[in-house]
């Protein structure tokens, strides 16, 4: 610092106000500073900025330890929304989300100077670890429904699965079967639940749930299983990769689609405009989750009071060739 001000002819402490962006700077003073900058290659060390500041401008993010495409893209929203506020983000990422393993990932941030901790956190058993969860610094969950104590983020499940069993029913299917995710995961229970009560407001019969692990090869699986069977003509399912596989095995069979059974999915992945046919799903908006997780932890490390602490994004539905009118005898 002390070469820049040297080359810019300014003081040391005029160099600190630029890198600052304090608003006290004139204009052709600040264009010199920047110049030097820029010409000595200078980077401030953030180490010695910290001490002086204390505070380090990063983040810390618990993240359940998977390529799934819901939880690595909370993970991604974060990121990116971090990084548009000029936060870095040290990632913790768990295999196992218990207790014991979140209460030491977060130490370690915390050991590591993080100014708080945003926690991905899409699996029931996380719901009662974020509970005893202690820390000195502000912790925001994602994903962890609305059953977390804690401020949190999270999609609306419960009504994308109404919204797009709803939209099924009213293109005349007299009931629509259910490709869920796996046990113990907040997105499966609740969108399972979404399903459950749109069947039983529109007085539609309840079929048997069919269960998958968010797989493409374990909705193949349901999807041979369910495919010559002719009382099924709407399937919605947990994920976009769990309808794949069932679209595939329905090919497979014959079954035309939508014209003798429509699909709906969940998620809106990159890839579902391409199935054949595209998919019908719910989207959600990552990024938006992402920005509103980081809004509500920068909230409290200000101190700021929350407007709510619990906040839900609705989820959209994404209407694609997939689904489509019942076809009547």
């Amino acid at each position: 610092m002390a070469d820049v001000a040297k080359l810019a002819g300014v003081s040391h402490q005029t160099v600190s106000r630029v890198l600052n962006g304090a608003p006290h700077v004139r204009s052709d003073t600040r264009e010199r500073v920047l110049a030097a900058i820029r010409e000595l290659d200078y980077r401030p060390n953030s180490a010695a900025r910290a001490l002086v500041t204390r505070r380090s401008q990063t983040l810390g993010v618990v993240s359940f330890d998977s390529t799934l495409y819901g939880p690595a893209s909370m993970l991604d929203g974060i990121e990116r929304a971090a990084r548009t506020a000029d936060y870095f983000v040290s990632v913790a990422s768990l295999r196992s989300l218990d207790s014991r393993s979140m209460q030491e990932a977060v130490d370690r941030l915390r050991d590591q100077g993080v100014e708080g901790v945003v926690v991905i956190a899409p699996q029931i058993s996380a719901v009662g670890a974020l509970a005893k969860l202690s820390s000195s610094v502000p912790v925001v969950a994602v994903g962890s429904g609305s059953q977390s104590r804690m401020p949190m983020v999270s999609f609306d499940n419960r009504s994308g699965a109404e919204v797009a069993t709803r939209h099924l029913l009213d293109l005349g299917h007299r009931t629509v079967h259910h490709l869920a995710g796996p046990a113990g995961w907040l997105e499966s229970a609740d969108r399972q639940d979404g399903w459950r009560r749109a069947l039983e407001a529109g007085g539609a019969r309840v079929p048997q749930v069919e269960s998958g692990d968010w797989s493409a090869r374990s909705g193949y699986e349901v999807g041979r299983r369910i495919a010559h069977d002719p009382e099924v003509t709407a399937v919605f399912c947990a994920n976009d990769h769990m309808a794949l596989g069932l679209i595939r095995a329905l090919h497979e069979a014959g079954r035309a689609m939508p014209g003798e059974i429509s699909v709906i999915g969940f998620d809106d992945i990159p890839e579902a405009a391409y199935f054949t046919p595209p998919l019908a799903t719910v989207r959600q908006d990552f990024g938006e989750l992402g920005r509103r997780a980081l809004e509500l932890l920068l909230e409290e490390l200000a101190g700021v009071a929350h407007t709510r602490d619990h906040v839900q994004l609705s989820p959209e539905m994404v209407l694609r060739r997939s689904a489509g009118p019942a076809r009547r005898a």
